[in-house]
């Protein structure tokens, strides 16, 4: 009897050994989401003492709300039904080609979908993720091409007396190439780190293939942190698990374009580049458009290629107080003077930085500046800026 307690204990001790190392059980049955073959796509919930279920994603026709700061369109909501205790919601027409992001909201509380192990964190929000294949979004698939490699490096800053980290991707073949790449500094918004757009963006992916096709110019591409009170992203720096968010001090006024010659020399230092202009971009999103723009404008002679991506224009009145943001029109005219390859601006038609960007392109016309205007639906969503993104790229270092 012994012998057979003893054995039962030494086996349950194995198991409970296994499952604190790894989980190897539980795997969910249920297929959530169900891409099917005409793109209609299923989403599936177990909860049978739930009252209510719905999804909210970026697939769903957004809703519009009204503001003191002004209109707004947030995701769309779409309600499932239930059977058997399984919640379940088909989308009424077939889905574009796209990455999608969505959320369960089971009665009044928000969380992610237990089928769906993909997943991606926005600032402090977290989603589930999938991508209808075709057209564009196959350019943010990991598809069978050469892949680039993706490093997370720390750099010393001077003007800041502090080491930070930055996502340096490199074109396949950077290795053994022995040759010199254009280098293309891609900034992300508010809120966001140095892993927002090799996320978020699908950047590492986009470059693969469009390198692959030879849609593009082999390039390295530096994607720093825009945030100069974090060294790097939530959970990665010595902050250690602070909750992340936007309301970071020393956000816009100046202190990051300040330091940004220290990220340029790290890597001109450290990587084969073309150190010139003429080998050198620049661009970003929102909070990273509104630092594209002012670095571009500050260092005339540093990049030949600009690119806005539904950028943020000026400080905030009275928010900032810096030299970068001073003189804004002598800057502007002396880099314009300088004849910068490409000044590229794009937005969406119902983004809330829409009336702010059309005032600056007015500003360009009035002085006769020339740039590149792109103008796409919806509004300030990491779908646009993926889209952007893909325009950009092929414009640059030809």
């Amino acid at each position: 009897m012994k012998k057979y307690l003893l054995s039962a204990l030494i086996f349950c001790a194995c198991i409970l050994q296994l499952s604190a190392q790894q989980a190897l059980w539980g795997s969910p049955q249920l297929l959530s989401p169900e891409i099917h073959d005409n793109n209609t796509v299923t989403f599936r919930l177990r909860a049978p003492k739930a009252v209510r279920v719905q999804v909210t994603g970026d697939f769903i026709e957004p809703q519009k709300i009204t503001t003191p700061g002004g209109e707004y369109e947030v995701p769309g909501i779409a309600e499932l039904e239930e059977k058997d205790g399984v919640w379940e919601f088909t989308t009424p027409a077939p889905l574009s080609p796209e990455l999608y992001s969505y959320t369960f909201i089971v009665d009044g509380l928000k969380i992610t979908d237990s089928s769906n192990v993909y997943q991606l964190r926005d600032v402090a929000s977290i989603t589930n993720l999938f991508i209808v294949g075709g057209d564009r979004a196959d350019y943010y698939k990991i598809n069978d091409v050469s892949h680039g490699t993706v490093a997370k490096r720390w750099y010393h800053s001077p003007v800041l007396n502090t080491d930070r980290r930055m996502t340096v991707y490199t074109p396949a073949g950077y290795e053994t190439s022995g040759k010199r790449y254009p280098v293309l500094y891609l900034l992300h918004g508010m809120g966001g780190d140095e892993n927002a757009w090799s996320e978020l963006g699908r950047a590492t992916q986009i470059l693969d293939n469009m390198i692959a096709k030879g849609e593009i110019e082999p390039m390295i591409v530096v994607m720093t942190n825009g945030n100069v009170d974090m060294d790097a992203a939530p959970g990665e720096s010595s902050l250690g698990f602070a909750p992340p968010t936007i309301n970071l001090p020393h956000t816009m006024e100046g202190t990051f374009e300040t330091h940004f010659p220290d990220v340029v020399n790290f890597i001109d230092k450290n990587y084969r580049t073309v150190k010139s202009k003429k080998g050198r971009a620049i661009a970003g999103l929102s909070m990273g458009g509104f630092h594209s723009l002012h670095i571009s404008k500050q260092y005339p002679d540093m990049f030949d290629y600009i690119g806005l991506f539904s950028a943020a224009i000026l400080p905030g009145d009275g928010k900032a107080k810096s030299e970068i943001y001073d003189n804004f029109d002598e800057k502007l005219a002396r880099q314009f003077s300088k004849n910068p390859a490409l000044y590229w601006i794009a937005i969406g038609s119902t983004d809330f930085l829409y009336p702010a960007n059309k005032e600056f392109r007015q500003k360009l016309d009035d002085n006769g500046y020339k740039y590149t205007y792109y103008e796409s639906p919806e509004g300030h969503i990491w779908k646009n800026w993926r889209i952007y993104l893909t325009e950009f790229l092929p414009l640059l270092f030809r």
